[in-house]
């Protein structure tokens, strides 16, 4: 598994409340470098508070060898021609180390946050990601672009706007999913799928993975052409006391996930919808301190992986190292002890 992080290092992020570790975009190309020197695979960004393009802007002038992507990034308040470019200009900086991973958002919050109109997501995610690429086919061979979709018709690149060809114009494309359409439009035309930390191993094995295969289908595409990767629930720290602390943070961040109807099918799978309902209840009376109480402890263990350590990376691999191609994992690096520390874990996980 290659291992991909957020930043800063260690980052906990309880869902309801700010993490204990805020994100300040002033340090941001200093903590890639750290990531780097320590060897993560890949530094990610999720598009929340900051603009993700422009946070890697600055990751890829402060290293060289580490790769640098979105691990969500929102497509459809973009234009395909949009994302293109921002993709390109990064892939240009880094020399060829960007990944692009692409997210829809819920309908809320493109129609009453963004302001477009809702579309079903999974075929207007399909027309996106071609419309894009046909972009950057414009971009790197001089062919005239000509995209016609039901979501898209694109048929105009003047020289003015044409930033020509790039000496690693292959720039991955990842695709958030959890439901069965999103995952089975990602195994059709995606380089890998990003799973949602909710994603439990029987969710991958029963849900995730036969979708991505009938997508990959439809296109003449296995299972092996897409990187499955995953941003698990990780609860750890260095020693049992500490980490009691952090399972609470760590309950309280499934607690969010069960109240989230988004989320619920994978509760329901594991025979959990009835107190996903009841949380989902709570959660609309804004009764936010009962919410991590629904959430007992083989429910806990079985959405995240909690342990020392001593004892995260063997935890880790026994339920991911057959299923994922990419993990996101790291610890907080404060001083030289923490990194060893670090890269005594990344070097067990297999």
């Amino acid at each position: 598994m290659i291992v991909e992080t957020l930043l800063p290092l260690g980052k906990l992020d309880p869902g309801l409340r700010e993490p204990e570790i805020p994100l300040d975009i002033r340090e941001f190309g200093a903590l890639a470098a750290v990531a780097e020197d320590v060897g993560v695979g890949a530094v990610l960004v999720e598009e929340t508070k900051d603009d993700p393009y422009q946070l890697l802007a600055l990751g890829a002038a402060t290293t060289s060898s580490v790769q640098l992507g979105t691990s969500v990034a929102m497509a459809f308040p973009r234009s395909p021609t949009s994302t293109a470019m921002s993709a390109w200009s990064l892939q240009k900086l880094s020399g060829g180390r960007f990944l692009l991973g692409l997210g829809t958002q819920v309908r809320a919050h493109i129609t009453r946050r963004y302001g477009l109109d809702w579309h079903a997501p999974a075929p207007w995610m399909r027309d996106y990601v071609n419309a894009m690429r046909a972009v950057w086919n414009t971009w790197q061979t001089g062919e005239p672009l000509q995209f016609e979709s039901e979501h898209y018709q694109l048929d105009v690149m003047v020289p003015l706007f044409d930033p020509g060809p790039i000496e690693h114009p292959d720039i991955p494309i990842y695709i958030a999913a959890i439901g069965p359409n999103m995952c089975a439009v990602a195994g059709e035309i995606a380089d890998g799928v990003r799973l949602h930390p909710v994603c439990t191993t029987k969710f991958i094995d029963d849900e995730v993975l036969p979708n991505v295969m009938r997508g990959a289908a439809r296109t003449g595409r296995r299972l092996d052409d897409v990187e499955i990767c995953l941003k698990p629930l990780i609860g750890t720290a260095p020693n049992s006391a500490r980490l009691e602390q952090v399972v609470e943070t760590v309950r309280a961040r499934v607690a969010f996930y069960l109240s989230t109807p988004s989320y619920r099918r994978t509760f329901e799978l594991h025979g959990w919808g009835d107190i996903a309902r009841e949380a989902s209840q709570l959660s609309r009376a804004q009764r936010w301190d009962d919410l991590p109480g629904l959430v007992h402890d083989e429910m806990l263990h079985t959405v995240a992986t909690i342990g020392t350590y001593d004892e995260i990376a063997a935890r880790l691999n026994d339920r991911f190292a057959e299923r994922l191609d990419r993990i996101e994992f790291s610890i907080p690096v404060n001083n030289a002890d923490d990194a060893d520390a670090f890269r005594q874990i990344l070097g067990q996980l297999k």
